[in-house]
């Protein structure tokens, strides 16, 4: 392994106060590089690494936990919008639009050449709605390594390793809801901030900001986590400021603020083409959100307006799903206490080094993201999905300077000690999480999850309707109230009624809930027996405390 001392690391080639002056303003958030840790092939081989372990983890039968209740809403939005063209922005859903055109794409790829996945329309498939998802939880893992620069080649592999097996990371990829794509957009501000203020380009800007406006047409919890990047960007410059104010060596290398003021924007090309760009980036930013919100211009202006309601509608209602202040924290560490445990240990290490402003922010990001977030009542698990990927990238700062120490000392094999059993750890606690006890609701992140039960009366059924030669053309009236996500398991049945009652009914199938049962027994009895499921007492479970009911017409072949 090529290695090069940590003090090599660190450019000196300041030649006058002046120059030291500016070399300082021109790294107003961050410090040095601090890539050139490892050789460039160990480098790409490991990135690489990384990347398919993290795609795999993701893809690999993808299909395998049953959808849950906010997958099967979401799911049949999406439905709607691929087969009839129509999605309107409803402030009531709270979540935004981009979840579903982003997962719209493949859908219409196979609409456009006409093609059909069997028995199902244009690729509406649990893995292809899924798919979607999963990708933006391989490109965050690829956000991370482009951190190279600052973290160091050690501390950018390490988080996006983090990142890749973290048990709520993988978990939460492979849900179609929207916390993988907000996060996505949330880092990305992040890396399109830092690209810009590195290199000066202007197309850097613009997209931070068409993430940035990505984000908030991805979700309402916009309001929290923008304004404490901001903060967590200011509170950066003010330490470091008040650091080296009183430290008296450091003090002379300032210049005054009008000064550093006028460098940066000369840096960044200028009065004129800075003031340019920023209007164009803003103007980028309204475009993407009215696009998204007015559904292209087809729900136009009501659709913008409505998204403008969301934030009052969404505070009338942090009252449900709620925890007491410390349950993330709990949750936390009950499935991620080894980022829990690095990333404390890397805030400490960075505002007591107090050099690598990089570390610092992504320190205050992760800690002030929780500490908002959990001031809030409204509290689910996959929202802990924003304070996973801050805190493995503090926690890739963490390892990065164990490296060095221990490289200091002759102990690299140390590091790879802790390393191999970091990744053990976190590796068993995902696979059993994710492949294993998926739908146990005694796991964090299996929060009133549908059981793999249910999926065995979806079976039921399609073999009844296969047996029967009537197919999607089979009629079921679900009178059980709590149905959520079968829609998305009967989306192409033509002849399903969602009745949330007993009605009289004539259908060779019905699903009703077990506190109905005296009703169903009473109502449908002498015509209908109940298909027991081998389960228990023969229901079969939706989630907990919802158990379901498989009533089948005598004369329908079983």
């Amino acid at each position: 392994m090529n290695t090069i001392s940590t003090k090599s690391r660190h450019k000196k080639t300041i030649t006058s106060k002046t120059d030291g002056a500016a070399r300082k303003q021109a790294s107003a958030v961050l410090d040095v590089d601090l890539s050139p840790d490892i050789s460039e092939g160990v480098w790409r081989i490991s990135a690489a690494a990384i990347l398919i372990l993290g795609a795999f983890l993701r893809l690999f039968n993808l299909s395998l936990v049953p959808l849950h209740h906010d997958e099967g809403v979401n799911g049949n939005f999406l439905v709607t919008l691929v087969r009839e063209g129509k999605y309107f922005y409803d402030p009531q859903n709270y979540h935004g639009p981009t979840l579903y055109y982003f997962s719209a794409v493949i859908p219409w790829i196979f609409r456009f050449f006409g093609g059909k996945a069997a028995g199902d329309n244009y690729g509406l498939t649990t893995f292809n709605i899924r798919l979607v998802t999963a990708l933006f939880g391989i490109a965050t893992i690829l956000l991370a390594l482009m951190l190279r620069k600052r973290l160091g080649a050690i501390g950018a592999l390490s988080a996006a390793a983090l990142i890749a097996i973290s048990p709520g990371a993988v978990y939460l990829s492979r849900y179609f809801i929207h916390e993988s794509l907000y996060v996505f957009f949330t880092f990305g501000i992040v890396i399109a901030a830092l690209k810009y203020f590195d290199t000066g380009r202007s197309l850097y800007l613009i997209l931070g900001s068409i993430s940035a406006a990505l984000m908030v047409a991805t979700k309402e919890t916009w309001i929290i986590n923008a304004p404490v990047l901001l903060i967590a960007l200011i509170a950066t410059l003010v330490y470091f400021r008040l650091r080296d104010n009183l430290n008296p060596n450091r003090v002379s290398e300032y210049l005054p603020v009008a000064d550093r003021v006028r460098m940066a924007v000369d840096r960044l090309g200028g009065p004129i083409q800075l003031t340019t760009i920023a209007l164009v980036a803003f103007s980028a930013f309204i475009l993407v959100n009215v696009l998204f919100y007015s559904s292209f211009f087809t729900n136009y202006p009501k659709g913008v307006s409505d998204a403008l309601k969301t934030l009052n509608l969404w505070r009338q209602r942090t009252h449900e799903h709620e925890h007491p202040w410390y349950q993330y924290i709990y949750w936390l560490l009950q499935e991620e206490g080894a980022l829990m445990i690095l990333a404390g240990l890397g805030a400490l290490i960075a505002v007591w080094r107090a050099n690598n402003r990089l570390a610092v922010f992504l320190s205050l990001w992760s800690f002030g993201l929780l500490a908002a977030y959990s001031l809030v009542g409204y509290k689910t698990p996959w929202i802990g999905l924003n304070f996973i990927v801050p805190l493995a990238l503090t926690s890739g700062y963490t390892l990065d300077v164990a490296f060095q120490k221990l490289r200091e000392f002759q102990q690299p094999r140390a590091f790879i000690a802790i390393a191999v059993l970091l990744i053990a750890f976190c590796g068993y606690q995902m696979y059993r999480l994710n492949f294993i006890h998926y739908d146990d609701d005694s796991y964090v992140y299996v929060y009133a999850h549908t059981k793999r039960e249910m999926l065995t009366m979806i079976d039921q059924i399609e073999r009844i309707a296969k047996k029967n030669g009537t197919g999607t053309d089979t009629g079921v009236a679900i009178v059980s109230p709590d149905y959520w996500p079968l829609p998305w398991y009967f989306r192409n049945y033509t002849k399903i009624g969602y009745y949330q009652q007993i009605v009289p009914t004539n259908e060779p199938i019905i699903i009703g809930e077990t506190a109905q049962e005296d009703q169903l027994k009473t109502t449908y009895g002498d015509r209908y027996d109940l298909v027991n499921s081998g389960i228990d007492e023969g229901s079969y479970p939706l989630r907990p405390g919802v158990d379901l009911l498989l009533y089948v017409r005598r004369d329908v072949k079983r």
